[in-house]
């Protein structure tokens, strides 16, 4: 099976003070297409780390990520944009809306960037299938959490990505609320095909993805009921 994501020995550094501070350490895992990953462990574990070096935000100082079949150690910023762009969609814990867009655009203005013809059509479509039709002319300030979540998850498919990245998608959630959205997250996930990575320190959401990797210290903890490959 095609690995949309494949990670070999990835390791990060950073200098504190007079120190260096190694903040993943021969990390090493492969994603096939179309499954679902999650990545554990507590804060400053270097979960969201792994993640921005996994989607090309950074650059790893040892290691290689290869990303829908393009080696990101071998592509200049531009190309890393161009194929984040065009393959790859993000959900954020605290949404990144922008505060002077209506939800139907926040969800429309990305494929309209990509010249896709009749995106407003689309978004509507988009935030049909979130329950939030009735709301599309709303500012992300009239909107509570779980909605502009909502919105955000329309918005992160509207390029229709190959892989998505959602970093504690539901952190700044109740229990209720987060519960619905992973729900509509993974059944939009499941009806387009997409490769779906979690960060989370939420194990029982952890628990609903195919595969897991625990990470404590920068380092993988690894057993049998955590494949990651």
């Amino acid at each position: 099976m095609t690995k949309i994501l494949n990670v070999q020995n990835l390791r990060k550094t950073y200098v504190s003070g007079s120190k260096n501070l190694t903040v993943l350490d021969d990390i090493s895992f492969a994603i096939p297409s179309g499954d679902t990953f999650a990545i554990v462990g507590p804060s400053g574990s270097g979960k969201t780390t792994l993640l921005g070096l996994c989607a090309g935000l950074d650059r790893s100082d040892e290691g290689t990520i290869e990303l829908c079949g393009k080696k990101l150690g071998k592509m200049n910023e531009d190309q890393r944009a161009l194929l984040r762009n065009r393959k790859v969609g993000f959900i954020f814990q605290d949404f990144q809306l922008l505060p002077t867009l209506t939800a139907l655009e926040n969800v429309s203005v990305p494929m309209e960037l990509q010249g896709v013809s009749n995106a407003s059509v689309s978004a509507m479509e988009l935030l049909a299938k979130v329950g939030l039709e009735n709301r599309h002319d709303h500012y992300p300030s009239q909107l509570s959490g779980g909605e502009q979540q909502r919105v955000a998850l329309a918005r992160a498919f509207s390029n229709k990505p190959e892989i998505l990245f959602a970093d504690e998608p539901t952190g700044n959630l109740d229990e209720e609320t987060g519960g619905k959205v992973i729900k509509l997250l993974f059944d939009l996930n499941k009806e387009m095909g997409t490769t779906l990575v979690i960060v989370t320190h939420d194990l029982d959401l952890a628990g609903m993805s195919k595969h897991v990797l625990r990470l404590k210290g920068g380092k993988m903890m690894i057993n049998e009921s955590t494949p990651v490959s």
